[in-house]
């Protein structure tokens, strides 16, 4: 199972399940549970749809700040000069949210759709913890007011997806947040050793 996917077990007597992806787990220590899968809504990026257009980051900054301001976006599209091509990328709203963990004052919560992690502004004191502990660089200091910002998945209706004209970002159902990375990464990372070579 992948590293970022969530499991539910019930123990035996428990209540029963009633929705889909519920599956017996293999018997262990004379126990038989129940375990589900969690699927959750979530981007998924297609970099080899992406023309950079820019056309998600000017919808998110109009989402996130009621004007056109690229640098205000919190999805951004990254520029491969190996590949020549393009690639958006933004939270990817892990399970073990590093900039959840590294918030002092417990300022990144989970939305209460449950889909995304969202900064809370009024609790946010912008010490940038959240900033220096995300893997990924998606969470941003916004200038106007220096607190953290980050993508709040537009409360389940992503304006950077709708905007896409290529569908080189997706919106739906998925269990491992970023599995696109690895793939590409990979590709990248193997274009980047060929022109070494050259």
């Amino acid at each position: 199972m992948p590293r970022w996917c969530t499991t539910v077990v019930l123990k035996k007597g428990a209540e029963s399940p009633t929705t889909v992806g519920w599956k017996i787990r293999s018997q262990t220590n004379n126990q038989v549970g129940l375990e589900r899968t969690v699927i959750m809504q979530m981007l998924k990026i297609v970099p080899e749809k992406c023309t950079g257009c820019m056309q998600c980051e000017l919808a998110c900054s109009w989402v996130q700040t009621g004007m056109f301001q690229p640098s205000q976006s919190l999805i951004r599209v990254n520029v491969f000069d190996e590949e020549a091509s393009y690639a958006p990328y933004t939270c990817l709203q892990c399970d073990e949210a590093w900039c959840m963990n590294a918030c002092p004052v417990n300022a990144i919560g989970i939305d209460p759709s449950g889909q995304a992690k969202i900064v809370i502004d009024s609790l946010c004191v912008g010490c940038h913890l959240c900033t220096i502990a995300c893997p990924f660089g998606t969470v941003f200091t916004l200038p106007e007011t220096d607190k953290a910002a980050k993508c709040n998945l537009c409360g389940g209706d992503p304006a950077c997806a709708t905007a896409c004209p290529t569908d080189a970002i997706e919106f739906g159902d998925g269990q491992q947040a970023g599995e696109w990375f690895e793939q590409w990464g990979d590709r990248v990372h193997s274009q980047y050793v060929e022109a070494g070579k050259a």
